[in-house]
């Protein structure tokens, strides 16, 4: 895909992730608003999926570690058929196969059940190890956010990733600078994020993660390989594209009330 087709889509799951919020009253807008080029960008050029049979078995992966940021999930999920608009409109609905954290049981094309912040990577490791076991060449690509950086869990992880020298797995940090209740500078500063995780044998690229030539850049400058694990901190804006969302970290769980959801439709419009 070009990048006018990449941004047209991200438009469009924007829309899409404010309506099933706004729909459920429900969710996590903050988080799916800042995360999502990144995502098109991903899934619009190098991920190696099958949207007709979405469980192949040599798939590449992609591990959405901030569980909560699962309406982006789902937009994207819809754009390649993979789920229709009715699923993920009856977002956070018992029974629906769009759960409020992503759920590989509930929803084909999930390939992680998140649930408390900090596994997703060591997930994401295990994953490339299987992949060499099985002389497969699927790449695993990880999603994280700013909290999960202060988690014990991940640290560990990016340390047995360069010892296992897991060149097939890709971290993509959504460093939008908010965490659930305040600013990551208020809640716990983790300084220089490019250069801690480079330290550990990672090599890391850091962009502009709302710029998709960027953004398409990174991606297949890790999709290209090396030695090693590859990271891209992509600094992003929480709730990008919605003026009252945007560094709001009220936004972080709550859903627009009906003044705010035509404000949102409006300006995405």
């Amino acid at each position: 895909m070009g990048i006018k087709e990449l941004e047209e889509m991200a438009l469009r799951c924007r829309i899409n992730i404010i309506r099933m919020i706004h729909k459920a009253q429900s969710g996590h807008p903050g988080g799916s608003l800042s995360a999502i080029d990144m995502i098109v960008g991903l899934y619009g050029t190098v991920l190696n999926i099958n949207p007709l049979e979405p469980n192949w078995e040599n798939r590449d992966r992609f591990i959405m570690s901030k569980g909560h940021a699962s309406p982006a999930v789902y937009s994207i999920l819809n754009e390649f058929d993979i789920i229709n608009e009715q699923d993920f409109m009856s977002f956070r609905k018992l029974g629906s196969v769009c759960q409020g954290h992503v759920d590989m049981k509930w929803t084909d094309g999930v390939d992680f059940s998140a649930g408390s912040l900090g596994m997703g990577l060591s997930f994401g490791l295990g994953c490339s190890l299987a992949a060499k076991l099985d002389n497969s060449d699927r790449r695993i690509w990880v999603m994280i956010g700013d909290g999960e950086t202060q988690e014990g869990q991940l640290w560990e992880a990016i340390m047995a990733a360069d010892f296992h020298s897991s060149d097939n797995l890709k971290l993509i940090v959504d460093r939008n600078r908010i965490q659930n209740d305040d600013f990551v500078s208020n809640q716990m500063e983790v300084g220089n994020l490019g250069s801690k995780i480079e330290s550990f044998g990672w090599d890391v690229r850091e962009i502009d993660g709302h710029n998709m030539n960027e953004i398409c850049d990174a991606i297949n400058w890790a999709n290209s390989g090396s030695k090693g694990p590859m990271a891209i901190i992509a600094n992003t804006i929480k709730g990008k594209g919605v003026s009252y969302m945007e560094n709001n970290p009220s936004f972080h769980g709550k859903a627009p009330n009906d003044e705010e959801y035509q404000i949102a439709m409006e300006e995405l419009s």
